[in-house]
């Protein structure tokens, strides 16, 4: 099918992810003109680079998910960078924004999503941009049952699709837009991220996660179909790495060790899928009773979202311009208007790779 995007979409369909991002935007901005400036590059006894403690926010609990910094954390390449000391702040459902964290100076840099830190930067200036993303392809997907299988947009008309509220409510009403699916032909049912109500038979299809929902129901024994968001009209990056527009002034150098320390970290979690697994059950995830066996599928899975697109030729985690754009049309069609360089910088990783041009190679 033919993918088009629009402009804007009409007020009503935005309305309830305008109304909670304008208050976490304004909450965010009135802790951010509180907030000191992080410290910048000090010389350490031994000459080297000392960036003091890095604070780094995930979007999620510590999940396989986030195998890359557990990497840079363990085999020292984050202290090799000149942090001496590592807090990787867990997310959640209840857990706080990057967006607030970093605007807060609580976090140097965050992990989340185009639609959330686009949202807030449209609607509320807030001087965000992200400088990279684990994910080139972002793992959203309608996961379906085998018996009664969702392989294309088209095949949720008529369908009952579960949608959990907020940011997968604005993904899934600019998926149908995208696709040209008038809303009323598809019942969205409001539903937790568990994917419970699919396999009792009260949804056929649900929002979740390539590498999370999906692979929880085919370890249950049923037969999953999924239909990626990425490839069907919305080609967005996800894992994508956040930070202020004052840090890559002020800060830029911590920045640029982070991204190079994190760069070898996802180099070891490609080419270690099983030791990614187990660094979130047996450590930085011990106390969540991670299933080892979905951890290690995710492994999997997720490395073929890192390695996507144009990564051979840039670099992972570099977004390449083509591919900003890409987000920015689909931002667009949740109905939020900016430009590639309103929400996006390449800069800091452009000069890592430029410095360290190995770090480019497989």
């Amino acid at each position: 099918m033919t993918m088009r995007f629009t402009t804007s979409v009409p007020v009503p369909r935005r309305a309830r992810l305008v109304a909670a991002t304008s208050v976490l935007a304004a909450s965010a901005l009135a802790l951010s003109a509180c907030a000191a400036a992080s410290s910048t590059e000090a010389p350490s006894s031994t000459g080297a680079a000392d960036f003091g403690t890095l604070d780094y926010n995930q979007s999620w609990v510590k999940t396989t998910e986030f195998a890359g910094e557990y990497f840079a954390d363990s085999k020292g390449y984050f202290k090799d960078a000149g942090f001496g000391q590592v807090n990787l702040i867990s997310g959640g459902p209840s857990g706080t924004s990057s967006e607030t964290m970093v605007l807060a100076g609580s976090a140097l840099v965050g992990t989340t999503t185009p639609i959330a830190t686009g949202s807030m930067v449209a609607e509320s200036d807030a001087p965000l941009k992200i400088i990279g993303a684990k994910f080139q392809k972002n793992p959203f997907t309608v996961y379906s049952l085998a018996e009664n299988p969702i392989k294309t947009p088209q095949d949720m008309v008529g369908k009952r699709i579960g949608v959990a509220s907020g940011t997968n409510e604005v993904l899934f009403e600019a998926l149908l837009e995208v696709n040209g699916i008038d809303p009323t032909q598809v019942e969205a049912v409001p539903v937790q991220f568990d994917p419970q109500p699919l396999m009792n038979g009260e949804v056929d299809g649900q929002i979740g996660f390539l590498t999370n929902e999906s692979i929880t129901v085919g370890l249950e024994g049923f037969d999953v179909v999924n239909m990626p968001f990425a490839d069907n009209g919305m080609p967005f990056v996800a894992g994508a790495f956040v930070t202020t527009e004052e840090n890559l002034s002020e800060n830029r150098d911590a920045l640029k060790a982070f991204m190079t320390a994190a760069i070898k970290g996802w180099k070891d979690a490609l080419a270690e899928p099983d030791e990614s697994a187990r660094l979130a059950y047996e450590e930085y995830g011990a106390d969540l009773g991670l299933d080892p066996a979905k951890e290690k599928k995710q492994a999997v899975a997720q490395n073929e979202l890192v390695v996507a697109g144009e990564t051979d030729a840039n670099g992972i985690l570099y977004i390449s311009d083509e591919l900003a754009q890409a987000n920015i049309d689909v931002l667009k069609v949740a109905g939020y208007d900016l430009s590639v360089d309103d929400l996006f910088d390449n800069s800091l990783l452009e000069e890592v790779y430029a410095e360290h041009p190995e770090l480019k190679e497989p």
